[in-house]
């Protein structure tokens, strides 16, 4: 995802930011490609915007399940470590599509892969609907992670792709507000439809098909963004790497990125089962507010924070990240409710400034032919930490009880921050020293 750099784009060599109008983004030179350009400025925004509302729509049905979790265990009574293996599928899939998957749209072309994506995305939402039982559930959730993986990448790719010459830094903007939007608006939606709607196990999904279904058309009237090159088979071999060239910029991200991720599994997995189970707050719509509360904050504070230069939000967001993870903590200790969801909003900010530094970063550094390959590799660790983290606490939820399990997460997240915060303070200091 990409970030604008104190208001003004900074663009690794071959990136859209230099390209003149006319061109297509991610086209070499030489080749026909049939870009967005050829019609316009209009039509280019019109792609743009669509591309953005599709990233939304994937991660908002990404989230609809997450308020749902307490209702499947109450109708087919299963225990914490259940649904959190039903979490774990999901991004075993995620994971298993961006290994493969993850740099085949930079050789066969942004949109026959997400369409792909898209179809496949709908055969889960069906399987959603018919589900009756914890098997049905997992296999519905299993190809949602593919779907959702290969989706995302694309689409991250996609937007850099036709982010106007005019315009440079507005896809950064669009990738760290949108996801973390998509997340909240798709769990508030469906904690609301849950608590006042008709068949809540049903209905939600209803309602994403027919998104899905827009999406689908307009992606068959999508223009290609890429250009074609050889290689797609031998893409499809798993592999996460980065090049030398980049590995400076990208390590200093990562322990930021692990920690943010790690505190957003807790929240999807457990949140809703925390606020009801600690809590007593059985509403639905409140399970899906747990959810909403960090990451709509996110998508808000990146939306604001979206002409800071990434670099220097790196530190911050470890600090704001580990602070409302230890408010949280204490709320969760003290039963306090508004304790709690005030160190949620001061995690939030946290979350959203990471999202903007971290996922900004590899944009920015990214050659057009490199960035399918990039957000993969960008994905596979945020999905790792998202996943690993939260697949534990299911276990150990079942184990020895969701408050001891919450407290000991939490404190993790807090050792995490920390570990970023030095490690960023020291390369900070490393680098002045070099300058000097």
């Amino acid at each position: 995802m990409s970030v604008t750099t104190g208001g003004t784009a900074e663009s690794a060599p071959g990136s859209t930011t230099g390209s003149t109008p006319g061109s297509t983004p991610g086209s070499t030179p030489g080749t026909a490609a049939s870009g967005p350009a050829a019609g316009g400025v209009r039509r280019r925004a019109a792609y743009f915007a669509a591309a953005a509302a599709i990233v939304g729509l994937f991660l908002a049905a990404s989230s609809a399940p997450s308020p749902l979790y307490v209702v499947y265990q109450q109708l087919w009574g299963f225990t914490p470590t259940v649904l959190t293996v039903v979490f774990a599928v999901y991004v075993v899939g995620l994971l298993a599509s961006l290994l493969v998957v993850g740099g085949l749209s930079d050789h066969v072309g942004r949109r026959p892969v997400l369409f792909g994506a898209i179809l496949l995305e709908i055969l889960a939402l069906v399987l959603f609907v018919l589900a009756g039982d914890v098997v049905v559930l997992a296999v519905a959730r299993l190809l949602q992670g593919v779907a959702t993986g290969v989706a995302m990448t694309t689409l991250g790719a996609a937007l850099v792709d036709l982010e106007s010459p005019a315009a440079p830094g507005r896809a950064g903007v669009v990738n760290s507000v949108v996801p973390t939007s998509g997340l909240a608006l798709g769990a508030l939606g469906c904690g609301a439809l849950v608590e006042f709607g008709p068949s809540p196990t049903k209905f939600v999904y209803a309602l994403l098909l027919v998104g899905m279904g827009l999406a689908a058309a307009v992606v068959a009237l999508m223009p290609e963004t890429a250009a074609r090159r050889p290689g797609a088979l031998a893409s499809l071999r798993p592999k996460v790497g980065v090049p030398p060239r980049l590995r400076a910029e990208v390590v200093p991200v990562v322990p930021v990125m692990i920690a943010s991720w790690a505190l957003g599994g807790l929240y999807l997995s457990l949140g809703p089962s925390v606020a009801a189970g600690l809590f007593d707050l059985r509403n639905h719509l409140v399970g899906g507010f747990v959810v909403t509360l960090l990451c709509g904050i996110g998508s808000i504070t990146a939306f604001l924070l979206r002409r800071r230069p990434a670099v220097r939000l790196l530190a911050p967001a470890a600090a704001l990240l580990g602070l409302g993870t230890l408010v949280t903590l204490l709320g969760v200790t003290t039963g306090l409710v508004a304790v709690a969801a005030l160190g949620t909003v001061i995690a939030g900010v946290g979350f959203g400034a990471a999202a903007l530094a971290t996922f900004g970063t590899f944009a920015r550094i990214a050659a057009p032919h490199e960035r399918g390959a990039l957000f993969a590799v960008a994905y596979v660790i945020s999905y790792l930490a998202f996943s690993l983290p939260a697949v534990a606490a299911g276990f150990a939820g079942t184990a020895f009880g969701l408050r001891i399990t919450a407290e000991v997460y939490a404190l993790v997240i807090v050792t995490l921050t920390a570990a970023a915060l030095v490690l960023r303070l020291a390369l900070a200091r490393r680098a002045a020293s070099v300058r000097s």
